[in-house]
């Protein structure tokens, strides 16, 4: 030491050896945290990272059974757990900032942040995260149930007559902003006992009004087709759509699907097993005549002057309509006859079929001049007769089957709407264009034999192209064998 004026001077790092002698320079391998320190109410004085980890693992595990109560719709009150939340810790992190808390930086920084723990705790916040996918599961199956779909005001016609029946208020979950409701409630301020969460709730108010729908009461347009010739599956088919159809309120700018409204095509909806056009044949399906339906609608909303938003004919002429006053419709390829309210008052919809014939009438608002009308001209451009017949050998059905099936002459034509005031045309428009398949008469015929003559025989008739020569030569090798004469 050296001595000045009385002063005893001591060396500089001396002296800070002295102050900071028990402050290492770095955290090494299995350095415990310092005293003071805490995740929360978690003390983590003393112990190494792992111990730390675990401690405030088993502290998150310990929230998975806690009981979250989720309001939805109408108040019905959903309840899960935490951990069905997808509960998990979110800031591990905090762990190596505690362990090296006091071990970094220079020797002064770390003496003052010792000598602070000494006098105040460190606390770092345990950060929580959820499953955002397992919150919109939750949300989507159990609490989405409780919605409540709002119903328009509509009409009930009845004995002749119209009544008005009052709509209700829909709610409806909005699930997206209701995962960030749930989401932030517990990341945010959650201390972490049993909660209740309301969720995003959107009110869907009802269409429509008393004084609204009391002013339907003219017939805007209708139409009727018979269905004498049917058989009874497919009559049971017509009268099945046409009630399903029945009864619809439709309201200014609104759209008709008659395919939503009269599938699916099964048993429990009411279908029989009937014929119908598939790739330009008639086949047993489910619902076959179901094209009645829409086509004697397709009639009554162009009478009507509504919108026709979407129209398809079918592959082969129909007999109930003209060419062109066709509307098919057909799940296998998405054909659906579709309509809009183009007034500015309601609609209603009646369907009902009386005697094998279907009719519908719509009602609005008439607001046509008393002298307007409009009728529609079939224009058949070309017909396409059949020439030859179809046959087709069927190698798992004796000799002896055979299955005709009818010709189809294939058309194409046009559909005109023709418009009077007070009995003058005044427009004539094309409303559509038409292409209906030609398809021969056909048969399959059986051909399984072990007789090599009546094979060859057989195959030489389907190879004339004539069905009636197949049919000779069948009854021919199909015969009984003639008695012997009896000896006299």
């Amino acid at each position: 030491m050296k001595k000045r004026f009385g002063i005893i001077f001591v060396p500089a790092l001396m002296t800070i050896g002295l102050l900071t002698a028990k402050i290492p320079v770095q955290a090494a391998d299995g350095e415990t945290i310092k005293n003071g320190i805490f995740a929360e109410n978690i003390e983590l004085s003393g112990m190494t990272s792992e111990q730390a980890e675990a401690a405030v693992e088993e502290f998150v595990e310990s929230l998975k059974g806690v009981e979250i109560t989720l309001r939805a719709a109408e108040g019905a009150e959903v309840k899960v757990t935490a951990g069905e939340l997808g509960i998990s810790w979110g800031n591990p992190e905090l762990v190596s900032e505690a362990v090296q808390l006091g071990t970094r930086g220079n020797v002064i920084e770390r003496y003052k942040m010792l000598k602070d723990l000494e006098h105040e705790n460190k606390v770092y916040p345990i950060e929580l995260a959820f499953d955002l996918q397992a919150i919109s599961n939750i949300l989507t199956e159990k609490c989405s149930k409780y919605d409540v779909e709002a119903v328009d005001a509509h009409l009930i016609r009845e004995n002749g007559q119209f009544r008005v029946e009052e709509g209700q208020t829909g709610y409806v979950l909005d699930v997206e902003t209701s995962i960030d409701a749930v989401n932030d409630r517990l990341t945010g301020d959650w201390d972490y006992q049993p909660c209740t969460i309301q969720l995003d709730i959107e009110t869907d108010q009802p269409k429509g009004s008393a004084e609204e729908l009391s002013a339907v009461k003219d017939v805007l347009g209708t139409f009727t087709t018979s269905f004498t010739s049917s058989n009874t599956a497919r009559s049971a088919n017509v009268v099945n759509g046409c009630r399903l159809v029945d009864g619809v309120t439709l309201y200014p700018g609104e759209e008709f699907s008659t395919y939503e409204a009269v599938s699916p095509f099964s048993e429990k909806n009411g279908y029989y097993m009937a014929g119908s056009y598939v790739n330009g044949k008639v086949v047993d399906s489910l619902g076959g005549g179901i094209c009645q339906v829409s086509t004697t609608l397709y009639n009554a909303v162009l009478n009507a002057e509504l919108e026709v938003t979407e129209r398809h004919n079918h592959s082969m002429i129909v007999s109930y309509v003209d060419p062109s006053a066709d509307a098919a419709i057909a799940e296998s390829s998405g054909k659906d006859f579709r309509f809009r309210n183009n007034t500015e008052y309601p609609i209603y919809i009646e369907g009902y079929t009386e005697n094998k014939h279907i009719t519908f009438n719509i009602y609005g608002v008439e607001t046509r001049a008393a002298g307007h009308e409009v009728r529609y001209e079939s224009e058949v451009l070309e017909v396409i007769n059949p020439t030859t017949d179809a046959i087709y050998a069927d190698a798992s059905q004796p000799i002896g089957y055979i299955v005709p099936e009818s010709a189809h002459i294939g058309y194409k034509a046009r559909l005109w709407k023709v418009v009077y005031e007070n009995g003058k045309e005044t427009s004539r428009t094309q409303i559509n264009s038409s292409n209906y398949k030609m398809v021969p008469r056909s048969a399959t015929v059986g051909v399984a034999t072990a007789d090599p003559h009546a094979y060859e025989e057989i195959m030489a008739a389907i190879g004339t192209g004539s069905i009636d020569h197949v049919k000779n030569v069948i009854a021919l090798l199909t015969a009984p064998p003639a008695e012997a004469p009896a000896e006299e």
